[in-house]
């Protein structure tokens, strides 16, 4: 009985698995540079060498020598997306010889087979826009629909001064979304919600000379990470308790004596018990740190009116978020040690043996804390007007998603399932985990067109293909980004020599196939995979599409 630990050990690591997913790679893939800056989106975001206006803080604050006087951006965007997943069954689809996973099992919930007669496919999808808000320390859901958000920076550069000053808010990284509670993604994500918002960003840009600009920002940051999710565990060592409660337990469940609870070690008195396809958690997890800095260095190059090449590095920030966390079992997985380990004594001993816990509560809650780095990004580009009308501008951009090898937490108590996890997985402690990631730095390219059709009016367009950070054996579907493309298309239009205005609409999609048993964060099947696999066996196609329609207003004095 020695496959007791590993229930409460996969409860442990997915808290732990699906929080390092959402805050990682995936998704920031998703997030990075997507709500900064409109004009830069309809170029697809190749403006290193073209920064645009005030927020050139983040792109490359050496452009903010452009900016003559006093001048105010505000920029108003509205987004609107899809995340959707289908999963099946493949031919042979079975865990521990079982089939009739309710969600892909078409028979009548009432039939007691083992063995589903006809599948289905199951369709995911979100249902609306959640973020985390701080002030009432909870994730909250916005209507469904398109989501709407403004932001705003401010420049002055002094008359016949060299020095151009500025600061912005923007969010550099922000996504989130809820499910209903009856949708089969819940299981990867019920709730999920990752920010992260500059709110102060102090910068200074210095013209060297006519060809040369240098310019040096520093952002001030909230970051969070906050996920709400169901869990489930369909692998075969889940799959023996099923066996063993319907097949060992039944012929005593109601003749129950001492010499079968010494034999059987209590198991078959647990009112319930686990099932490979049974739900068997809730886990609610919130991290957050109020100020995490980074700095932004650029510099730009303009021999002449037809070139210019410029660069920026974005620097990491090491951080310690901090928050709570909440597990909430259900009846099989407490009535499996509380009615039947701990109602026989070989069922104690080989509890004490093994280190297990001799109560498995409701719920089990407190604090947590977890070290990430922000991770680094440099970029460089050049743009080049083809003809006097007509400027091409390309980037090349290298973002360090590599550090995110591991990720370390820290609990603020002794935690039950870590008194277990620590048994099969190493470097853990009763306060401690450690999760491996294997995230991948990446490179990536964007190219924009804008073409001038008079001293007012230009025209833009931008492509910007985005290659993931998620190795292909941990493509999931609650961050289903893996590669991706972005389409950009925009109207800038100047009223008068102080007033400008652009329009923006942006494109993004990525799909994506995942075969059965091809990804440990998904659908891995064994009895080694220590790892969360809500969908085990199944086979599973992705699709996130995300639009974004947007006004920026631009006015100097």
């Amino acid at each position: 009985m020695t496959i007791i630990p590993n229930k409460p050990n996969k409860l442990t690591r997915l808290a732990i698995a699906m929080l390092a997913m959402y805050g990682s790679g995936a998704q920031a893939m998703l997030a990075q540079n997507m709500s900064v800056d409109l004009r830069s989106l309809s170029l697809g975001n190749a403006v290193t060498a073209d920064p645009p206006g005030i927020n050139a803080i983040h792109f490359n604050p050496a452009g903010l020598t452009k900016i003559q006087g006093l001048q105010l951006d505000i920029q108003l965007m509205m987004a609107d997306f899809s995340i959707e997943a289908e999963l099946s069954a493949p031919a042979n689809y079975r865990v521990f010889g079982y089939s009739d996973d309710p969600l892909v099992c078409e028979d009548d919930p009432l039939d007691t087979q083992a063995l589903c007669s006809q599948f289905k496919t199951a369709s995911s999808g979100v249902e609306g826009v959640a973020l985390y808000l701080p002030v009432l320390d909870k994730m909250v859901k916005l209507p469904p629909g398109p989501i709407a958000a403004p932001t705003a920076g401010i420049a002055y550069k002094p008359p016949g001064s060299k020095y151009t000053y500025a600061t912005a808010f923007y969010a550099p990284m922000i996504a989130g979304y809820y499910r209903k509670d009856e949708d089969p993604g819940v299981y990867m994500g019920k709730m999920v919600a990752l920010e992260r918002i500059t709110y102060l960003s102090p910068s200074v840009a210095y013209q060297v000379n006519d060809e040369l600009s240098v310019g040096l920002s520093v952002g001030m940051s909230y970051q969070a990470v906050a996920l709400n999710t169901d869990f489930r565990a369909p692998n075969e060592l889940i799959g023996v308790f099923r066996m063993f409660d319907e097949d060992v337990c039944g012929p005593f469940k109601e003749s129950a004596n001492i010499v079968t609870d010494l034999l059987l070690l209590g198991l078959c008195n647990a009112e319930e018990s686990l099932g490979p396809f049974k739900k068997m958690a809730n886990l609610d997890v919130s991290l957050q740190q109020t100020l995490s800095p980074t700095y932004n260095l650029g510099i730009l190059w303009e021999p002449n009116d037809r070139f210019a090449w410029g660069a920026v590095y974005q620097s990491g920030s090491n951080m310690r978020l901090k928050g709570k966390y909440k597990i909430q079992y259900e009846k099989g997985a407490r009535s499996l040690i509380n009615q039947g380990l701990q109602s026989s004594i070989t069922g104690q001993i080989l509890g004490a043996i093994l280190g297990l816990p001799s109560y498995m509560p409701a719920k089990e809650e407190g604090l947590l804390s977890m070290d990430i780095e922000f991770p680094a990004h440099f970029q460089t580009g050049i743009k080049y007007k083809l003809l006097p009308q007509l400027q091409i501008n390309f980037d090349v951009g290298w973002t360090d998603f590599g550090v995110w090898n591991a990720f370390n937490f820290e609990f603020d108590r002794d935690v039950q399932v870590l008194r277990i996890a620590k048994i099969l997985v190493p470097g853990t402690t009763n306060r401690s985990l450690s999760f491996p990631l294997e995230f991948n730095t990446r490179w990536n390219w964007g190219v924009g067109l804008e073409y001038s059709h008079t001293s007012r009016l230009k025209f833009r367009l931008g492509y910007e293909p985005r290659d993931s950070a998620v190795p292909d054996n941990k493509r999931n579907i609650l961050a289903p980004i893996n590669t991706a493309k972005m389409y950009g298309a925009g109207i800038g239009y100047r009223f008068d020599r102080d007033t400008d205005i652009d329009l923006t609409l942006m494109h993004l999609r990525s799909r994506d196939t995942v075969p059965a048993n091809t990804s440990s964060l998904l659908n891995q099947t064994g009895i080694t995979n220590l790892v969360y696999n809500p969908y085990a066996g199944l086979d599973a196609k992705t699709s996130a599409t995300v639009n974004i329609m947007g006004l920026v207003y631009r006015t100097r004095w």
